[in-house]
């Protein structure tokens, strides 16, 4: 199976490898990660397993452990250690690959609102959300309008413009999203899920620098969710956007990717950090 990244910036710079959330694409990223090439670092946006111009898993398999395992292969292509910049399910898959055995050799770690804890009700919104799209649309602007029902503050901010680049036209017609409908089987999300506690055991094993970013009208990560983060990783560090929800880089895309260049900066050194 391929896994399709694209690699922007200096080839000697500090690798950053940036993992999106379920359902969406390295596209995603496309404002972050043109900050950081600008500012030095060497970006390598990923399309997960199942999702964007990457394979559909054969045999199905879209759990976390197979998720993590991407993460070790696409981190053991640079001969230095990585920064990790992961949201929602690929903030998860970032803390794994950071904590768990054998862990990603990696001097820092974003989670875009993700914790080990999160809201069960406000991932089943999003799981239902999700599954809106598997019958498909049979225009993009019928799409940008269910879309925005669920986002209207990132429709607000053109975000359903750029969540339009998540869809694929396929042979009938129809727009659907550009992920494999079997990632949303009920065993695949079981398994894609993973515990809280595993994320916490993995979480506890982190000792290099680490940065919490949270929308402060989450849906999904609470602010009861982040203080038990911080019990896991007193040195965290911690950032919250107000008016964003758990689309943190649609909602505030600016703010999110400033927070994350700062954080980054102090550790990589890049040259032109203060330009951004």
């Amino acid at each position: 199976m391929t896994l399709v990244c694209e690699i922007s910036g200096p080839s000697d710079g500090q690798p950053v490898i940036l993992l999106h959330g379920a359902g969406q694409t390295r596209s995603s990223w496309s404002d972050t990660v043109a900050a950081l090439t600008h500012c030095g670092f060497c970006t390598v946006a990923v399309d997960l397993r199942g999702h964007g111009e990457s394979g559909w898993a054969p045999d199905g398999d879209y759990s976390m452990d197979a998720l993590v395992d991407d993460v070790r292969a696409v981190a053991s292509q640079f001969d230095k250690p990585a920064m990790l910049v992961g949201a929602s399910m690929g903030g998860l898959a970032a803390l794994a690959a950071a904590g768990e055995h054998p862990a990603v050799d990696c001097v820092a770690l974003v989670l875009v609102d993700v914790t080990p804890r999160i809201s069960i009700a406000g991932s089943q919104r999003i799981i239902e959300f999700m599954r809106t799209g598997i019958e498909g649309w049979p225009s993009l602007e019928v799409a940008a309008r269910a879309i925005s029902r669920f986002l209207p503050s990132s429709s607000q901010n053109r975000g359903s413009e750029r969540l339009l680049k998540n869809l694929r036209k396929c042979d009938d017609g129809y727009w659907r999203w550009h992920w494999d409908p079997a990632f949303l089987d009920p065993e695949s999300l079981h398994l894609t899920r993973g515990t809280p506690e595993r994320f916490e055991s993995a979480a506890g094993n982190v000792s290099n620098p680490v940065l919490l970013i949270r929308g402060g009208s989450s849906e999904l990560v609470d602010e009861n969710d982040a203080r038990e983060f911080f019990r896991v990783v007193p040195h965290a560090q911690y950032v919250e956007i107000d008016n964003a929800t758990h689309a943190v880089t649609e909602d505030k895309r600016q703010i999110a990717t400033r927070s994350i260049i700062k954080f980054l900066s102090r550790i990589g050194s890049p040259s032109r950090s203060d330009s951004y």
